[in-house]
């Protein structure tokens, strides 16, 4: 199936290499056609991203408690809500995708909040999931990324459980941004562990 020129230019424009505060703008406006045009692009993202956290818990996962980075809509919550986790709370730095992912009532609690900018909300023993795009567009956001996540790490606040690359993350909107002309663009999902916090010593 062809996408459709609006779902190429409203993809284009949130995949270009916008400022924050501009990039977080057109999130808060392409909030509500968000969900129909990712289906269109075939994104598999929030079905890859629960299949890696039900990896992580081997055990039931009811009481697992999940911080849901970059959250948009919800889609990564249904997935893991069907997956049995109950547990769930979110951050977004877009207004209008936190708008609809209160709207899905499955997260406990939800925040704005970007990462690297302002400290994550999550509780000790708690696990953090994230995704990010790999295509050529998003590459300088994906270090900026990975540099956020790695400072956490050497600050003991987060371990590293898993990176995944994923070749097929969804369709491409243009051949430039296609990995080695498959027609899709590639992803990786990240999945951190919350350090425990070191008793105090009395003394």
């Amino acid at each position: 199936m062809r996408l459709s020129a609006g779902v190429r230019e409203r993809v284009a424009a949130v995949h270009g290499g916008a400022a924050l505060p501009e990039r977080l703008r057109l999130y808060d406006g392409w909030a509500a056609r968000y969900e129909q045009d990712v289906a269109a692009l075939e994104y598999r993202a929030p079905h890859l991203a629960a299949a890696s956290l039900a990896f992580a818990f081997p055990a039931p996962p009811a009481e697992a408690r999940l911080l849901d980075v970059a959250c948009g809509t919800g889609l990564v919550a249904r997935e893991l809500h069907r997956r049995g986790f109950r547990l769930l709370h979110g951050v977004d730095g877009s207004a209008g995708m936190l708008e609809r992912a209160r709207s899905t009532g499955l997260y406990r609690q939800l925040q704005r909040c970007v990462l690297g900018r302002e400290p994550l909300p999550a509780p000790a023993g708690g696990f953090l999931c994230l995704t990010t795009r790999s295509n050529p567009s998003n590459l300088r956001y994906k270090a900026e990324l990975e540099a956020a996540l790695e400072r956490l790490e050497r600050q003991g606040a987060w371990q590293k459980v898993l990176a995944q690359e994923v070749e097929r993350w969804e369709r491409a909107t243009s051949e430039e941004e296609s990995t080695q002309g498959t027609g899709y663009i590639s992803g990786v999902v990240y999945v951190y562990q919350k350090c425990p916090v070191p008793p105090v010593e009395e003394g």
